[in-house]
């Protein structure tokens, strides 16, 4: 064998082995990734993952169904109401139930909502790990008052349980109604200042563009979805290749970029903002009146007077409290597009009172099989920005 002078150099070549997490605070204590180093490149990665898996398919299979939508929060917990939309959703396809106009453009506006307040998180945390503190801590504010919002509505901020199967629990009370008017009326002013900050910016610009990219032969080879998809040039969107919720009754654009990078991940992102805007009042504008929820009785608590009152609300109410409704027996599979790309559920029932399979197809556990092939060749610093454009929310990803 004749030893090349390359051959020698590369013999010598001394490789560093370094742990990107699960302590590194970008990898919010749940990711690790074990790099090979040439210095400050990477040569090689080894992701892991499993640090916070709590079973949550095998967990379902031992729920009755309206149990089965706090355990959805905990997905991608920065948009847990349309988690909870698309579970209401699948079932509402397994028995057949066909929600009231009125209750589907109210889960436009809230799963709008939620998709604003997602992507705020991921482009200001963006924005943080290039160094523009700045904008993150002035656009929270905006995420805030959606949180506001939804605590009007249901009670609760991060983890919501909103809606039931077959609409919404309630309707929206004034105060809500007011919010959600003052945030569409003052959020674009808040956005166009965030984007002034960022998006032309020199330091952020040389540090996204050409960071992370994938094509989208690989994107889609891997099942990307969501923005990340569509930031490779590709115009996927659940809500237009197949609508639900009325989504059908709005118009508006899919943002799409071209390089699959960090800068056009970012910048989908930012646009599909302004779009959920424009879907939110077109919603408020075109408002149906009406009921709130379909007529189904064995899955939606009656009113507390009637079950003080009515043997048959008494009844209704108790089944549904103790798990007592059976289903149809069936197969069914129900996506949304969740603020990380398609979130769907694969449900199996065999006629019992809980899944006998439930499979829930979250979009990050498909992102982070590509994130070892992004990084590679990439300084250090990018492997941070990369993952941070991906939105890899833990909670999604390990399930």
């Amino acid at each position: 064998m004749i030893l090349t002078d390359d051959f020698v150099a590369e013999e010598k070549r001394q490789y560093t082995t370094l742990n990107l997490g699960p302590t590194h605070p970008a990898t919010h204590g749940i990711f690790q990734n074990i790099l090979t180093m040439d210095g400050e490149i990477i040569v090689d990665a080894v992701p892991t993952i499993g640090y916070i898996h709590r079973a949550f398919e095998k967990l379902a299979e031992r729920r009755p169904y309206n149990q089965i939508t706090p355990i959805t929060d905990r997905l991608n917990y920065c948009s847990s109401p349309i988690n909870n939309m698309g579970w209401h959703m699948t079932m509402e396809k397994l028995i057949g139930c066909k929600v009231p106009k009125r209750a589907e453009y109210m889960r436009v506006i809230i799963m709008e909502l939620s998709r604003i307040a997602d992507h705020i998180v991921c482009n200001t945390v963006v924005a943080v790990d290039t160094g523009a503190m700045t904008g993150f801590l002035y656009l929270f504010q905006s995420r805030e008052r959606i949180y506001e919002i939804f605590e009007d509505i249901c009670g609760s901020r991060l983890t919501t349980n909103i809606g039931r199967i077959g609409g919404m629990e309630r309707e929206f009370p004034e105060s809500a109604w007011k919010k959600i008017e003052a945030f569409i009326k003052d959020f674009p002013a808040a956005l166009t200042e965030f984007g002034n900050l960022v998006n032309r910016n020199r330091i952020f610009m040389d540090r996204t563009i050409d960071c992370g990219p994938i094509s989208a032969d690989r994107a889609l080879s891997y099942s990307f979805s969501g923005p990340n998809l569509r930031a490779c040039g590709v115009d996927y969107d659940v809500r237009v290749m197949n609508p639900y919720s009325s989504y059908q009754d709005f118009d508006f654009e899919i943002p799409v970029g071209k390089k699959g990078d960090t800068y056009d991940r970012y910048m989908v992102r930012n646009d599909e903002m302004w779009q959920s805007l424009r879907i939110i009042k077109q919603a408020i504008e075109k408002m149906p009146s009406g009921d709130v929820h379909a007529d189904v009785p064995d899955f939606f608590l009656p009113p507390k007077e009637d079950v003080y009152s009515k043997m048959e609300a008494l009844i209704y109410h108790f089944k549904i409290v103790m798990g007592e409704t059976d289903v149809p027996k069936g197969e069914v599979y129900h996506c949304v597009e969740g603020g990380n790309g398609e979130l769907g559920f694969y449900l199996v029932s065999d006629g019992g009172r809980t899944p006998f399979r439930l499979h829930m197809r979250r979009p990050c556990f498909i992102f982070y099989q590509a994130y070892t092939e992004m990084i590679k060749g990439r300084m250090l610093s990018d492997a941070i920005l990369t993952l941070s454009s991906l939105n890899v929310i833990a909670g999604e990803l390990d399930a």
